[in-house]
């Protein structure tokens, strides 16, 4: 779901090429808490200062701050709100209304920038196995790839 504000607050202006943020969204999504090292690299690339460390220490402020103080300021409500049946039945409909976000950011930007090859929908689908149906560690799935994606590069 962030992935396409990201993606439009950043490479829209030119701050980060698209090749440079598909890039850096790939390798996060190797590591545990893809989003906060996404934010960190995002504002250690780009163009317009601070980057570096300052624009990554600024990225991830910028990325948790407002999710951290709506938390905080809805935590002594919580426990009474969420034994409603009603907020059970809303909180299972937006459950899956995520579900639907994530396939279209995954549909748009990634899939229609990166698989353009038969090539391409190879090393996806390798990696998908891997991932599904071997249950590889994430890490492992990103090398393969990467590997993929050079040997065909080399044809």
């Amino acid at each position: 779901m962030v992935l396409p504000l990201l993606q439009g607050a950043v490479v829209a202006p030119g701050w980060v090429s698209d090749d440079a943020f598909l890039a850096g969204y790939g390798a996060a999504q190797a590591v545990p808490g893809p989003l906060f090292t996404f934010a960190a690299y995002l504002g250690a690339v780009m163009k317009p200062a601070p980057n570096g460390v300052a624009g990554a220490a600024l990225g991830l402020v910028s990325i948790f701050l407002p999710g951290l103080l709506l938390h905080l300021g809805t935590l002594p409500f919580w426990e009474r709100f969420r034994r409603r049946p009603s907020t059970q039945a809303v909180m299972q409909g937006i459950n899956a209304s995520v579900v639907g976000l994530l396939g279209a950011a995954l549909y748009s930007p990634i899939w229609t920038s990166a698989v353009q090859a038969p090539a391409d929908f190879a090393v996806a689908l390798i990696g998908f196995i891997l991932l599904v149906a071997w249950k590889a560690p994430p890490v492992i799935v990103v090398a393969v790839r990467a590997l993929g994606g050079a040997v065909f590069a080399l044809w």
